[in-house]
């Protein structure tokens, strides 16, 4: 070999070894960048549902907790992409580190995430601030910073590498958000309590804050200085408009489908799940990189989701399976979302203005959430923020497609194809719009409130034809009738004629559990009862000269209703109270009350506030029952076994259940099927004849089932 092929190679040699010692150096960086960025998404949608749950009992158990949460996360988001996007503009990559970690310190310091019972409430109030600033004060820092996590290190990612992507962490961020979304009901909460997830997840975010505390002072500034020199334009600020509008207009959808599947479809446990992985999905498929999004694909599916949500929403649909209206409504938030962040995805600027992207998503995500949580419960009395959203999205299709040269519609004005366009949605909005005032048109009244919407519809029931040989008598001649409506749920019936306004009905009738339990106490003399849930205050009808019926009722709006629509409460001969706030906090505030019989109905439909069924509570009711009294828990549900819950804190309490089951309900009377749960002293209030005739004692059940204020799992009871 000549010399000067010796040198050439030994000149390709030295420059080969340099160039594999920076591969080798990225992807370290890149490994250790994305597993921070996996953790803190993961660690991020991991304390949305333990902090929901813990504080969920303190506020009823009303599933517009639920909606506050998630508008204080996307707010606390928006913060956490601002602070990102200022702190990238700290021209020295030291001093961010420094600023970064000092932050990091101070949330450690703040640790175990448990919130603390000061922040119970006690007044009767909206508690929308209450729960934002209750999770402010428990997890605000942390969630601050994990917030920051993503954009923050994608924005030092890309000085590492010139011409280096960072979009792609964003679509691995969303895996970690949705792997702990769909991991926590099924692995996590089964498996450990209340306080040992706060304290394991706790003890992961310091691990979390140490790995990002070392990233902050890794070596990057090289390419930054490059990318100060090479300074690339801002886009202009329609597109900013668009960075804005786009993640709004999906984010208000997710809470508005959301809200209407729990709320008048079927309140079914762990529904939310769907539509927030469905949410991230969209983010995960569009930021991917890899083309999933397809612009005209997707137009296609998206007008076929906004014209069968539109069907769906009209009063005409709404004796769809509940299934079915399930499917069509979380396949077209697919449709929905895949458009806006596809859409999103294709307006992204050079990373030099990552971060302030980001904070622009995170900003139309925050508008999006607070005017589905905060301002349409004050706006509207129904849920009309939904038809709003749909017909922003429809406008936004417009909007994109008539400001892109990609697009055929580009600066369209009398194109036919484009005509088409604009008459889809004209006609879209126009749906909407009918829709709207026919669900106002239904109701006799509409009111809505924090708890959610309360309807009063009047009716007239079928005739009911009593044939006796070749006679045929009607019974009734007047079967009209008042209902009271939270969603799909019916609160409460009372017939309008005085010959039989009086009657108890839906799941109160005098065969049901509860019904039966008053009247077996009747014979004892007068009756102290505890009610907690007041609905149209249909047990007040058992009511004699005599008693006293306290009831329990955490929205005001329902003490307003049943005291103006119904006549329950001011026909009965008993005695009537009302107790305002959430039932197991007043009385824990309360003296013993000496109840006879203590009812316990306080679920909104299927949504179950686990507070009220744990041993704890039970161990309350008991001390507010007199030593012969009997607790009467309502059970029945479409979704949840509650039998073995209640049954296991009658075990542990050494205390009897009698399980009484009504399975067929009675137009002519009004009343419902309905599942009630009698737990009472032993050799005690079993004895009695009507109860023993009435249900069946339920035996002891594993022990697994026993929820406490520390643990309960609803997976465990699911049918």
């Amino acid at each position: 070999m000549k010399s000067g092929e010796r040198h050439s190679a030994s000149t390709e040699s030295e420059a080969t070894r340099p160039r594999n010692t920076n591969t080798s150096s990225n992807a370290r960086a890149k490994l250790v960048y994305g597993l921070a960025i996996f953790a803190s998404a993961f660690l991020l949608f991991q304390v949305q549902p333990l902090i929901g749950k813990m504080i969920l009992p303190w506020f009823g158990g009303a599933a517009a907790v639920w909606t506050i949460c998630l508008l204080f996360f996307q707010a606390v988001l928006l913060l956490g992409y601002l602070y990102a996007h200022l702190l990238t503009k700290v021209s020295r990559p030291g001093t961010q580190g420094v600023i970064h970690s000092a932050f990091l310190a101070a949330s450690v310091l703040a640790l175990p995430i448990l919130p603390k019972s000061s922040w119970k409430p006690e007044g009767f109030e909206d508690p929308s601030f209450h729960i934002l600033l209750l999770l402010a004060g428990t997890i605000g820092l942390p969630y601050f910073l994990l917030s920051s996590t993503s954009p923050l290190l994608q924005a030092w990612y890309s000085e590492l590498r010139e011409g280096t992507s960072p979009y792609r962490f964003y679509a691995l961020s969303n895996v970690g958000s949705m792997l702990a979304l769909l991991s926590y009901p099924i692995l996590v909460e089964p498996r450990l309590s209340s306080s040992m997830q706060a304290r394991v997840w706790s003890f992961a975010y310091a691990g979390v804050a140490i790995l990002c505390a070392l990233i902050a002072f890794m070596p990057r500034a090289a390419n930054r200085h490059r990318a100060e020199n090479e300074v690339t334009p801002l886009p202009g600020s329609s597109t900013q408009m668009l960075w804005i509008a786009l993640p709004a207009c999906a984010s208000a959808l997710l809470l508005a489908i959301t809200s209407h599947i729990s709320q008048n479809i079927a309140a079914v446990p762990f529904i939310w799940i769907v539509p927030l992985s469905i949410y991230l999905l969209s983010f995960i498929l569009c930021f991917d990189g890899r083309g999933w999004y397809r612009r005209y694909f997707f137009l296609r599916f998206l007008g076929l989701a906004l014209g069968s949500m539109a069907y769906a929403l009209s009063p005409a649909f709404a004796g769809l399976p509940f299934k079915v209206q399930i499917v069509i409504f979380c396949a077209s938030l697919f449709a929905c979302c895949m458009f806006c962040h596809g859409e999103l995805v294709r307006l992204k600027p050079h990373p030099q203005h990552l971060t302030r992207f980001y904070l622009m998503i995170s900003l139309g995500g925050a508008l999006g959430a607070v005017f589905v949580a905060l301002l349409a419960p004050h706006l509207f009395n129904w849920y009309y923020e939904f038809e709003i959203a749909l017909g922003a999205c429809g406008v936004l299709v417009l909007v994109v497609h008539h400001r892109d040269p990609e697009s055929p519609f580009y600066k369209a004005r009398w194109q036919p194809a484009w005509l088409v366009v604009v008459g889809l949605v004209i006609a879209l909005i126009a749906s909407l719009s009918y829709t709207a005032r026919q669900q106002s048109a239904t109701a006799k009244l509409m009111v809505r409130n924090f708890y959610g919407v309360l309807r009063v519809v009047d009716a007239v029931g079928p005739n009911v034809v009593l044939i006796e040989g070749q006679k045929a008598q009607m019974l009734d001649g007047d079967l009209s009738y008042r209902t009271l409506k939270n969603g799909t749920i019916d609160h409460g019936l009372q017939f309008l004629a005085p010959s039989r306004r009086h009657l108890p009905t839906t799941y109160y009738g005098p065969s049901s559990g509860v019904g039966v339990a008053l009247l077996a106490a009747r014979e004892k003399g007068a009756l102290r009862v505890g009610v907690i849930g007041l609905g149209a205050g249909t047990l007040a009808a058992y009511g004699r000269a005599g008693d006293r019926y306290t009831f329990y009722e955490i929205n005001p709006l329902d003490v307003q209703v049943a005291q103006q629509q119904f006549t329950f409460l001011r026909d009965s001969a008993a005695a009537i109270e009302i107790v305002p706030g959430d039932a197991r906090l007043s009385l824990e505030r309360e003296a013993p009350q000496g109840f006879d019989v203590l009812a316990v109905d306080a679920f909104s439909g299927d949504s179950i506030p686990v507070h009220l069924l744990t041993r704890e509570a039970f161990e309350l009711y008991f001390r507010q029952l007199n030593p012969a009294g009997v607790l009467a828990v309502h059970t029945s549900n479409q979704f949840l076994d509650l039998t073995p819950v209640v049954a296991a804190a009658a075990t542990v309490l050494n205390r009897e259940a009698v399980l009484v089951n009504f399975d067929v309900g009675d137009n002519h009377s009004g009343t419902f099927p309905a599942s009630w749960i009698l737990v009472g002293s032993k050799g005690g209030f079993i004895a009695q004849a009507q109860i023993e005739k009435a249900g069946k004692i339920l035996p002891a059940p594993n022990s697994h089932h026993l929820w406490t204020d520390e643990y309960s799992s609803l997976f465990r009871i699911l049918k």
